[in-house]
């Protein structure tokens, strides 16, 4: 379910996060992306290098970041990710809150991320430990 305490919490780590450590860049949260001429999505999060000059994001974001609802269907989220790979984004992440992993999604495939941190592989270099993703998680209420 959208909205939850564990999808709000990590939704809230990664803003303050990325927008603490990385001043230089924009790190928006829900802003309406066009994906497409006739789709639009709404990521949890994108960070792009240079401020939008539209009112909703035409360009490719360089991070789209998608946090994993309990409900969500995989097929559901591969499908929003094909999408953003399709529009050229280089760098697009996966959070689980309830499992507590970090995925990058690149040329098709889903990639789970095993150690601490989690990074782009171009300059600028932006990047996020495990512990600040996941931050206050644990006990998760009921």
């Amino acid at each position: 379910m959208w909205g939850d305490w564990s999808h709000s919490s990590v939704h809230g780590n990664v803003v303050f996060a990325l927008g603490s450590k990385y001043p230089q860049v924009y790190c928006l949260p829900s802003l309406t992306f066009r994906t497409s001429p006739t789709r639009y999505r709404i990521p949890d999060v994108c960070v792009v290098l240079t401020r939008p000059t539209t009112k909703f994001l035409l360009d490719s974001a360089y991070i789209v970041i998608e946090i994993l609802s309990e409900d969500d269907s995989m097929s559901r989220v591969i499908e929003k990710l094909q999408e953003y790979e399709r529009k050229g984004v280089p760098h697009i992440w996966l959070f689980d809150p309830r499992l507590r992993t970090m995925s990058v999604y690149t040329t098709g495939v889903l990639h789970e991320i095993r150690e601490d941190r989690i990074a782009t592989s171009a300059e600028p270099r932006i990047e996020l430990t495990r512990e600040e993703v996941f931050h206050g998680l644990d006990p998760v209420p009921a």
